[in-house]
């Protein structure tokens, strides 16, 4: 969890996820909750917008999720999460394929994934390992993975291992 302070607590079908913007208004991180704290309406017209668009993703992953993000990274990891962006909803793609497409490696897409400030809108979801789902948020079990198999399923990919 960052040290901003939430505009937007919002109840989702993975659990809550708290919304924090910046001060001009631009997302800057969606973080998961689980079941901690209580849902919280969002405090301006720009959170309540990105609860709009999360709530109509939950209801349709195809639609669209085109809101201004600002996350904060390195060079790599702007790169990594711009290509995550262009990924298509209901498809996956390879660390190693991703990795190949922007002149990197598999482990540094990893970590840039793993460092995503905005999952769901930056899909790092759906980087995949070759043999299975792979990792989200830097675990390959538990509540992340449960997240990132019903985002894959929610978006009709049919998730092994």
């Amino acid at each position: 969890m960052n040290n901003l302070e939430y505009q937007a607590i919002m109840t989702s079908p993975i659990g809550r996820i708290g919304v924090c913007l910046d001060e001009t208004d631009h997302l800057v991180a969606l973080d998961f909750l689980g079941a901690r704290g209580r849902s919280r309406p969002a405090r301006t017209l720009a959170a309540r917008r990105i609860v709009n668009v999360l709530l109509a993703y939950f209801s349709n992953p195809q639609t669209p999720l085109h809101l201004p993000l600002i996350p904060k990274g390195t060079a790599h990891q702007q790169k990594v999460w711009c290509a995550l962006q262009s990924i298509p909803v209901g498809t996956v793609c390879s660390y190693g394929d991703l990795a190949k497409q922007i002149a990197s490696s598999p482990r540094a897409v990893g970590q840039a994934c793993r460092n995503n400030p905005i999952p769901i809108l930056i899909p790092c979801h759906r980087v995949v390992a070759r043999t299975g789902a792979g990792g989200y948020s830097g675990a390959t079990s538990g509540p992340e993975m449960v997240i990132k198999r019903w985002l894959l399923e929610h978006e009709g990919v049919p998730v092994t291992a």
